[in-house]
């Protein structure tokens, strides 16, 4: 086994996107270890189908320790997971990469900085996890001042981030989504108005009264729904009440549903990663993203 073997280890489509947008960037062709869920096996297909540059998916179920052990250069999509640090603990890889898991780059760039607990925000963590997670912060910051740690992303760090990692040896690669518009065939017939659906109520972050107002307000007689892959069927079946509400279920990235979008689109959603993601997706297409700013939480109105 070499040493600089690539190993993409995903547990979210999102990831899995993330992965394919890396390894076209590094024109390098890789294997995948993806967790055994119907959504990530249809975001494969799908990725695929446009070309991107996987062979060998491997679905898998907790630790792929043995596929992990024979690559080592990880592709990780999820920093803070428990999994990755125990096997990262274990393991100890030659050299990781960074991959986006939604927003949480941001503050997995402080964790990498000491500037916060190595733990997953808003999340009471015990076990397991927490025991392991001084071992691989030591590991990954070991692995940086070896220039051996990449972090690839959409999402802008900021300055004060950028130059802290960069003195500390992380390597800062950006993306813009290139390969996802460039494979993309036309987006589908969805219309003009479309309406990003949340897990914010599933998570408890948003009564259900609330977003149901929100759907409605942002309908406005007429628009398309693209449900989150964590909405549950109680929470569809409500939504699906709205008057002049359709539900477009793609079972895939909104990134991949939107990416060949021709003509403008008028797009709403609640704060999470799409205010960053769907601008760089729909880039050139004269498309406005409008995202809601929730008491408590943070978020921008863009256009």
């Amino acid at each position: 086994m070499g040493t600089q073997d690539v190993l993409a280890w995903v547990e979210s489509p999102l990831q899995l996107l993330g992965a394919a947008e890396w390894a076209a960037d590094h024109r390098i062709t890789i294997p995948v270890a993806g967790r055994l869920t119907a959504q990530i096996s249809e975001t494969a297909d799908e990725l695929v189908s446009r070309g991107a540059r996987f062979r060998d998916l491997e679905p898998y179920l907790g630790i792929p320790w043995s596929l992990l052990a024979r690559h080592g250069h990880w592709l990780v999509g999820d920093g803070f997971s428990g999994q990755f640090r125990l096997a990262a603990s274990v393991l100890r890889p030659h050299r990781i990469s960074f991959l986006d898991d939604g927003a949480l780059a941001l503050a997995y760039a402080d964790t990498l900085l000491g500037r916060r607990p190595y733990a997953r925000p808003s999340i009471a963590e015990r076990g397991l996890t927490t025991v392991a997670a001084p071992f691989a912060a030591e590991m990954v910051r070991r692995r940086a001042a070896a220039r051996r740690v990449e972090i690839f992303t959409a999402f802008d760090l900021g300055e004060d981030r950028l130059d802290a990692l960069s003195d500390r040896g992380f390597g800062i690669r950006r993306h813009d989504f290139a390969w996802t518009r460039a494979s993309a065939p036309a987006a589908p017939e969805l219309g003009s108005r479309i309406v990003l659906g949340s897990a914010r109520p599933v998570d408890g972050r948003m009564p259900l009264a609330g977003y149901l107002a929100w759907v409605r307000e942002v309908t406005a007689g007429d628009a398309v729904y693209l449900p989150h892959r964590r909405e549950t069927p109680e929470q569809l079946s409500a939504v699906a009440a709205t008057p002049g509400l359709r539900i477009r279920e793609t079972r895939l990235p909104v990134e991949l549903v939107l990416a060949g979008a021709r003509e403008p689109l008028d797009i709403h959603t609640l704060p999470s990663s799409t205010t960053t993601t769907i601008p760089l997706v729909l880039a050139g297409t004269g498309s406005r993203l409008h995202t809601r700013v929730l008491r408590g939480a943070t978020g921008v109105v863009s256009a």
